[in-house]
């Protein structure tokens, strides 16, 4: 009898063990799938790329093309007949300057083309000037803007007749013998300026009366007389810019119109000569958009002739953290006010008291600890992940209680240096299509040589990285 229950004791001990046997293969087995499959998993993800940021500086300047506001007086001729300029484009005149001379029988071209007035001789100087003008126009020159071509066109035609005529009026007594010297009649200005041989229209154009439209250069025109032209008594044929202060009117949004008014002046770079000055900022805000007016009191000498005018603002390169656009991203997070928060927990760390229910149904408070992304003396920026919308908060010593429900989105970047995907607010100081520069050292921020990821789109937050 002893001996049977022995072997049925037997029997059991090895159907047990052998159950055993097979539930912790299967469990090893199990568990051997699983790290197969992480492992298949973790080959066939595509590694987070991560980006090691440096200190650098980014240059935020912008290109506008802006409007030349002058003091400009239309000329008009005495007289009727053919038209000769005495004075290069853009050149200085005083009141009693000959500008140009009027023709009336029209015999004085003729006499010209004759070589009847001695012959001509350039100096060294002279020789110099139009190789200047040569050499400025094929540095400048736009295939797209043909226009370009014309003005050249003017500009040497404009120094090459100024020296003829000038000839010419050292010449009188030769007028006088070929009987011409009656009938060709000197005009000057009548004041100092700049002589400008064009008009368009914009003489008498204000700030304030700036419109969207007068910037389409598709649609702008310009008037020119040139020389032998025939005119009649009273018509225009150029005009005087009579004052050496001039301004430059340029549309921009909002943002930037502010920036300017704050800065109250601005450094221009002239993109047509690459020289520098100082603008004083006026902004207009106008029926169809907002304008900022840039006055200057100098170098209206080389632009005369130019109606619109490329410039670049010249802004100090911001210095900070350089980092690309890509890995920027924007994020929610819970906001709570700073006397709802405190510190506990065995490493004294930042969290709330969450109100929730005992075991026996009583209420009581939990210190929760919390993530804090951002804050100053009113809220805090914590973590959504260890509390949800309606859930209660207590004040520490206070029988004060609040639902957690506000929430708002802070902008920043994700932190791989500790192998998952930790948010860091930035404060973003300038950007550019490319990168951004943001500040070092903030208290929940980034510092020089943190590695972030590169495409914030490809993580969450806590998301294990790798590279």
């Amino acid at each position: 009898m002893a001996s049977q229950n022995h072997q049925a004791r037997s029997r059991q001990l090895n159907k047990s063990g052998k159950t055993m046997n097979r539930i912790e293969l299967a469990i090893f087995g199990a568990m051997t799938v699983y790290i197969i499959a992480v492992i298949v998993s973790y080959m066939k993800m595509e590694p987070i790329q991560g980006y090691e940021i440096q200190l650098g500086s980014l240059s935020v300047s912008k290109t506008f093309t802006g409007i030349a506001i002058r003091q400009e007086e239309l000329l008009r001729s005495p007289y009727t007949g053919y038209i000769n300029y005495f004075v290069r484009e853009g050149e200085r005149v005083s009141s009693r300057d000959t500008v140009y001379s009027v023709d009336e029988s029209g015999k004085l071209a003729s006499l010209l083309n004759a070589g009847d007035m001695g012959e001509a001789s350039y100096t060294d100087e002279e020789l110099s000037e139009f190789r200047s003008e040569v050499i400025q126009y094929d540095r400048g020159f736009d295939s797209k803007n043909f226009s370009s071509v014309y003005d050249f066109k003017y500009s040497l035609e404009g120094a090459v007749m100024k020296l003829v005529n000038i000839n010419m009026y050292e010449n009188l007594d030769v007028l006088k013998q070929s009987n011409l010297g009656s009938v060709i009649s000197l005009c000057s200005a009548g004041k100092s300026g700049y002589a400008v041989y064009s008009t368009d229209g914009y003489e008498a154009l204000a700030p304030d009366q700036i419109t969207a439209a007068a910037f389409d250069q598709s649609a702008y025109e310009k008037t020119r007389v040139n020389n032998n032209d025939l005119i009649e008594k009273n018509a225009v044929v150029g005009k005087l810019v009579t004052d050496e202060n001039w301004s430059l009117v340029i549309p921009v949004d909002e943002e930037r119109a502010a920036e300017l008014e704050e800065a109250q002046y601005i450094q221009v770079k002239f993109i047509k000569t690459q020289e520098t000055s100082w603008g004083q900022v006026v902004i207009h805000h106008l029926a169809d958009g907002v304008y900022a007016e840039l006055s200057f009191n100098n170098s209206c000498v080389a632009f005369c002739t130019d109606r619109f005018v490329d410039i670049e603002l010249v802004v100090n390169d911001q210095q900070g953290l350089k980092i690309p656009n890509s890995a920027i991203a924007e994020k929610e997070f819970f906001i709570i006010p700073a006397e709802y928060m405190t510190k506990g927990g065995v490493n004294g760390n930042y969290g709330v008291l969450k109100e929730k229910a005992d075991e026996n149904g009583n209420l009581v408070n939990e210190f929760v600890e919390t993530n804090v992304y951002s804050s100053d003396e009113e809220v805090f920026y914590i973590d959504s992940s260890e509390l949800e919308v309606g859930d209660y908060i207590c004040k520490m010593d206070s029988a004060d209680k609040m639902a957690v429900s506000k929430m708002g989105t802070l902008t920043g970047v994700y932190n791989m240096n500790k192998g998952y995907a930790d948010f860091k607010q930035i404060t973003v100081l300038a950007y550019n299509d490319e990168y951004s520069i943001v500040s070092s050292n903030t208290q929940y921020g980034l510092t020089v040589y943190d590695r972030i990821v590169l495409d914030a789109s490809s993580v969450s937050n806590n998301d294990f990285t790798y590279n």
